[in-house]
């Protein structure tokens, strides 16, 4: 059920729906599972449908839709596949959205249009070993010298690390600055420049296919063209960026538990037991009924929050909003999926155990679900 979608969103959609059903087979889903890998020909061929630059604009190569059109994307990715769809959908991650809004043309030009084509790859770089939901302040320091920047520290749980072409970094630029926030800045670096170190992070639970790992910078040298926007808004930058990329992990939640629930729904139809299809027992076809009502409401309040970011401004509580309930019905809808299987439910062959591991992250990453109801909480606590 779509709601007040026009015929172009449900294009989009249909589209998307098709290239899943002939890319992302079964057999594809489950050896990309197991090798940890990241589905670089898929990513290509995704790219090149368009699928992986909906926000961007025509003018550096994109499809220049808005969030909304964007999260129609990555809610059908993962319906499809929860790995997959994942590592599809952030391969240009963040770095377009902060260069459109503070980058100059020259940036733009230069690392907008590879990224939309997918002829590279791009990863964001604000999570530290030591500071993980706080970003108020870094370890990781920028000092300038002469006409550079030299950048020593370390990131953890980078998405793309080991993969990316160009990144994005948080920094702090003045360790005197107090509070500490206002003198973070935001610098691009790229695959190969003395003193970029990336390793792969091995063993994670789910979102396999999509690659996470560790940053290291030692005595990294960046040029001055490299600072993005103004010295010292760097923190201001990264939660504006937040309040849009939330929002596809709401989809992302979202697109997970909706392939979970037609699968253990099409299982209900077939499976017998006592005589009978197993949905004639209210003690299933409950679980499924349950299941529905709660993603049209994440799907509507996910809609809600994108249609706030593209129509009138973004909305940091409609957004917490959306991530922090989405997750959590993921992890509810898949879990059920599991129960209606049963001890098939448990096989890899199967899937949805898959979705499940796979559900958990959107509880965690992009600001855990206990950031978003401090957001949320903070906004009531504002309210006469």
């Amino acid at each position: 059920m779509d709601f007040k979608l026009d015929d172009e969103q449900q294009e989009i959609k249909r589209a998307v729906r098709e290239f899943c059903t002939k890319e992302f087979t079964p057999e594809l889903a489950l050896e990309f599972d197991q090798k940890e890998e990241f589905p670089m020909a898929l990513y290509k061929k995704a790219a090149q449908l368009g699928f992986t630059s909906m926000r961007i604009p025509q003018e550096y190569d994109g499809q220049g839709y808005g969030v909304l059109e964007d999260c129609l994307v990555v809610e059908e990715l993962c319906r499809a596949d929860p790995g997959l769809g994942v590592a599809i959908s952030l391969g240009n991650l963040m770095i377009p959205d902060v260069l459109l809004k503070h980058g100059d043309e020259e940036q733009r030009k230069k690392y907008i249009p590879p990224l939309a084509k997918g002829d590279k790859i791009s990863a964001a770089a604000f999570t530290e070993p030591e500071h993980g939901s706080d970003i108020t302040r870094m370890d990781s320091t920028a000092v300038k010298t002469g006409n550079e920047w030299v950048i020593n520290g370390a990131k953890e749980f980078i998405t793309n690390a080991t993969i990316a072409d160009t990144f994005i970094i948080l920094c702090q630029s003045d360790p005197n600055s107090q509070p500490p926030h206002r003198g973070q800045s935001v610098f691009l670096i790229e695959k190969g420049m003395c003193g970029l170190e990336a390793t792969k992070l091995h063993g994670k639970m789910g979102i396999k296919p999509c690659v996470t790992g560790s940053l290291s910078m030692a005595d990294l040298k960046v040029p001055e063209a490299n600072l993005i926007g103004e010295l010292g808004k760097g923190f201001y930058y990264t939660l504006e960026l937040f309040d849009g990329t939330r929002i596809t992990v709401a989809a992302q939640a979202v697109g997970m538990a909706q392939g979970a629930f037609e699968r253990a729904l099409a299982y209900a139809k077939t499976r017998k037991q006592f005589g009978q299809p197993i949905i004639n027992f209210q003690g299933v076809s409950f679980k499924l009924a349950e299941m529905l009502m709660k993603i049209e409401s994440a799907r509507l309040i996910m809609y809600k929050a994108a249609w706030l970011y593209d129509k009138e401004k973004p909305n940091a509580v409609a957004t917490s909003m959306a991530k922090a309930y989405a997750g959590r019905v993921a992890m509810e809808v898949t879990d059920e999926a599991i129960q209606i299987f049963g001890g098939y439910g448990y096989l890899a062959d199967y899937h949805v155990e898959r979705f499940h591991r796979c559900a958990k992250i959107t509880e965690i990453y992009e600001g855990t679900s206990e950031i978003q109801k401090l957001t949320i909480a903070n906004y009531l606590a504002k309210q006469p």
